[in-house]
């Protein structure tokens, strides 16, 4: 398991809803699919794929 580093600024933005905890990236979506993932979801979603692709490759090393 590996959680997300409060290094990230998106996750602590206030100025709009959206997901993102130290568990991993989520987004806040409507059941209509008339929501889609914001720039800071999307945002969060990568640096948690990148992050976990590093551990993974220190791991493996």
């Amino acid at each position: 398991i590996v959680g997300m580093p409060y290094a990230i600024p998106e996750m602590f933005n206030t100025d709009e809803m959206s997901g993102g905890t130290p568990y991993g990236a989520t987004t806040i979506a409507g059941g209509d699919g008339s929501r889609q993932p914001s720039e800071a979801e999307l945002t969060i979603a990568r640096f948690q794929g990148k992050h976990v692709a590093e551990i993974a490759a220190k791991l493996a090393a």
